[in-house]
């Protein structure tokens, strides 16, 4: 009688007293945030102002800002760190740094937000995230939720509208996680955090880690956080797929004696559209300059994937594995000659 008194309440007071009744409430004193960036100014502020009402343990770490984000945070309470950039830097080694300094301040938390200062967060997100975290089965070892990245400005170029479209991944488990991502502490701490070596790809190598040790990666339909990639030049869509280009190679390469082969058919792929058949086209031309009609495959392939995904899509799709390609001649050329690659930014 009194589940049903209480239900009945809950119907009169047009509340959802539901997690009142079955499992565990979401409390968000067990939750902390990471936010990483550099000379992000206003998206900075917007990222933090989203967040810092919410959320008593937030930590920001700043790679050498010089537009006063440091000064901006500490004036509303944020942890701060600042990095050592006399030291190799990547994004993975800014938010190990901060994944640590929040373990200092805030020993007891149980989940860890991650979100680049590009970023602000969606009313609602921490709510929905806390709550699959609670209500997966607990034989299922859930290390990952992560929710719809948005672009703030998608029709702003035709670069933020392919970004948008990069974030679509369907709701349910899956294998990788970007950026931003809700995690648990547990198992971070398992894997010992992020490669700190990667200058790219440190998300799609850790839920690697994850999944090897049988830890989950889960994608919940709510939408997480609005993005602003502020691409507007072809250059810095050329940067930034030069440096998605790297990561597919470097990760792959890491994890080469491993049996999922990861990454391994996205490199066949990079290669033999941006390397192999361009370069075999133009050596045969040498030959016979009727060989150089070869390279109506490239529209040929823009149309077939066009037919299911669009024109727009389809062009894209073909021309990035350029880019792509001379990203992962980077890394093995890096590899080969024993030097470390360098951060490639594209803002």
């Amino acid at each position: 009688m009194n589940l049903f008194f209480i239900v009945y309440v809950c119907i009169l007071t047009d509340r959802i007293c539901l997690p009142l009744i079955v499992g565990k409430r979401v409390d968000k004193k067990n939750l902390g945030v990471v936010v990483i960036g550099r000379n992000e100014g206003e998206r900075l502020k917007k990222c933090l102002n989203s967040v810092v009402h919410l959320i008593n343990a937030i930590v920001y770490v700043d790679s050498g800002s010089s537009d006063g984000s440091v000064d901006f945070a500490k004036s509303i309470g944020v942890n701060v760190v600042d990095l050592d950039m006399s030291q190799h830097f990547t994004a993975a080694r800014a938010r190990n740094a901060g994944f640590n300094h929040l373990l200092d301040c805030y020993p007891d938390i149980e989940y860890v937000q991650f979100v680049d200062g590009d970023c602000e967060f969606i009313e609602g997100w921490f709510e929905q995230a806390l709550d699959s975290f609670l209500s997966v089965n607990q034989q299922d070892k859930l290390a990952v939720v992560f929710g719809r990245r948005k672009e703030r400005f998608p029709d702003a170029s035709v670069y933020n509208h392919q970004a948008d479209r990069d974030w679509l991944i369907p709701a349910g488990y899956t294998d990788t996680c970007g950026g931003d991502a809700l995690m648990s502490v547990q198992a971070l701490k398992e894997m010992h955090g992020y490669d700190a070596s990667l200058i790219a790809g440190e998300e799609p190598d850790l839920c690697l880690r994850f999944r090897r040790a049988g830890w989950k990666i889960l994608s919940i339909s709510a939408d997480m956080t609005w993005h602003d990639s502020d691409l507007h030049r072809i250059y810095q869509w050329y940067k930034r797929a030069v440096r998605t280009g790297h990561a597919f190679a470097e990760v792959c390469w890491k994890n080469r004696k491993f049996s999922e082969h990861y990454w391994r058919k996205h490199n066949v792929r990079i290669f033999g559209w941006g390397i192999l058949l361009p370069t075999t086209i133009i050596l045969l031309s040498f030959l016979q300059t009727s060989f150089l009609w070869l390279f109506l495959i490239y529209p040929l392939q823009v149309a077939r994937i066009a037919k299911k995904e669009g024109w727009v899509y389809g062009y894209f799709c073909v021309l990035v594995k350029f880019p792509q390609a001379v990203g992962q001649m980077k890394y093995f050329l890096n590899y080969v000659l024993g030097k470390k690659s360098k951060l490639i930014e594209y803002k």
